[in-house]
């Protein structure tokens, strides 16, 4: 079985994954606005050569026929959170080699500002930034916030084409990877090395220079977790790592199937998207002991947060439906992935899950080589690269990984104990270049050294 890759997923916020449980007293989250909580967690991540750090986003709140449940505000369920590029950014000297991957909106960002701000962490961090391309699920309540209109679900991923084409030009296009001399005695930059872009297109528009020179990895490494069929079309065409939920062995494996067959008919390479899965557990030193640790933490939330945040990440009020309501009956044009996920079930149903786990995987609660067997079993059974570890109390979930399945991993030889490769990318995607292969789309928007490199 191939050597899988770990990423630690996070929320700059009280709660995580749609759940509430800042009241456990093991979890450390509530002080998710102190530094301190961060640079903690970070250095674990890299003492443990984790791969990244990935901090998920969102703009909008939960919003039920109208308002905001007050429910929201006592359980800390979705306001405040900190930006995730910031606490990026804070994190980039208190390490030296974990990679640091955050969640920026093509429905909220602008490309231009947003393609400096990108360049700049990579070039400060030596090419460890990656970005999670999202079009928003909580789109509703988001464009209210910035006053800008309402966008379909597969318009925004038509959208979020025409934003990348236009970052594209600015990462790997206005300047040559070699344009910057700094020769006191000669040019700081070669003017014939910088160039100016150009962009007309259907949602966006640019005419320039860059504003940032080529970073040590020209574009982040690209991020994506749609899982819609627009979704899927759009990783397929422009992700390097494609995030996919939780679920059984065939479940995954057939999202994996979807996904390559989106990248080869895109003109890349199967392999080309690296496949991570969710992954929640809860380790204990016999199963029971595992179950009851996870029943404390299903007590420490309450259930009144399933209706508001359900409606937050997809506009649904569950509570105006009869309980056996079939899920099929019911449609948004926010995040259609946690509707779909629950084809099959009824209303009733997916409020009693949602209360569990939120958003995130249902956690494997068991002992370490429990864990570790049930990992194993679905990165060979599903095609995975690896899986992106999924906290349920924190710190906690996370040095129980690290320090009793981690090590059964690497036993297994299937999770490495160094890093390899200076940039994320290298780490990530392997084949010792820190820059995008040519057959990736952003290729066809170079100039010079690169171009004629390939």
């Amino acid at each position: 079985m191939r050597r899988l890759r770990f990423g630690l997923f996070e929320n700059a916020q009280a709660n995580d994954s749609g759940t509430a449980t800042w009241r456990h007293p093991d979890n450390e989250r509530i002080r998710f606005d102190e530094l301190a909580y961060w640079r903690d967690l970070a250095r674990l991540c890299e003492d443990a050569r984790l791969d990244f750090l990935f901090l998920a986003d969102a703009w909008g709140w939960a919003d039920v026929n109208g308002s905001r449940p007050d429910i929201c505000s006592v359980e800390g369920l979705d306001l405040p959170r900190l930006d995730p590029a910031i606490v990026a950014a804070a994190l980039m000297s208190q390490t030296e080699q974990l990679g640091l991957v955050m969640t920026g909106s093509i429905l909220t960002e602008q490309p231009y500002a947003f393609a400096r701000r990108m360049a700049s962490l990579d070039q400060l961090s030596g090419g460890r930034i990656g970005w999670n391309v999202v079009t928003t699920g909580t789109a509703e309540t988001a464009v209210q916030a910035f006053g800008v209109p309402m966008v379909a679900h597969d318009e925004r991923y038509r959208m979020a084409d025409d934003f990348m084409e236009l970052v594209y030009k600015l990462w790997e296009g206005a300047w040559e990877p070699d344009a910057l001399v700094k020769d006191k005695d000669g040019v700081f930059a070669d003017p014939a090395k910088v160039h100016r872009i150009a962009h007309d297109g259907p949602y966006f528009r640019s005419h320039g220079y860059g504003n940032t020179a080529y970073s040590p990895q020209g574009t982040p490494v690209l991020f994506q977790a749609g899982a819609s069929p627009a979704g899927r079309a759009f990783g397929g065409k422009h992700g390097e790592c494609m995030f996919i939920g939780a679920g059984s062995v065939a479940q995954l494996a057939e999202h994996t199937r979807a996904i390559r067959a989106e990248a080869v008919a895109s003109g890349r390479a199967a392999s080309a998207v690296k496949i991570m899965s969710a992954f929640a557990c809860v380790v204990g030193k016999t199963t029971a002991d595992a179950e009851r640790k996870y029943q404390r933490v299903l007590d420490a939330q309450s259930p009144e947060v399933a209706v508001a945040s359900y409606a937050w990440f997809t506009g649904l009020d569950l509570s105006s439906y009869s309980p056996d309501t079939p899920m099929t009956e019911l449609h948004t044009e926010l995040s259609q992935t946690q509707v779909a996920r629950f084809a099959g079930l009824s209303v009733g149903d997916v409020l009693k899950d949602w209360h569990a786990h939120g958003v995130g995987a249902k956690p494997v609660v068991g002992t370490p080589e429990e864990i570790a067997d049930r990992m194993c079993e679905l990165a060979e059974g599903a095609d995975l690269d690896g899986f992106l570890l999924s906290p349920v109390i924190q710190p906690g979930s996370t040095q129980d990984f690290v320090e009793h399945v981690l090590p059964i991993l690497r036993e297994r030889g299937v999770a490495g104990s160094e890093y390899e490769g200076a940039t994320l990318r290298e780490r990530l995607l392997g084949g010792g270049s820190a820059t995008l292969p040519e057959e990736h789309p952003a290729a066809a928007h170079r100039a010079g050294a690169l171009r004629r490199a390939a």
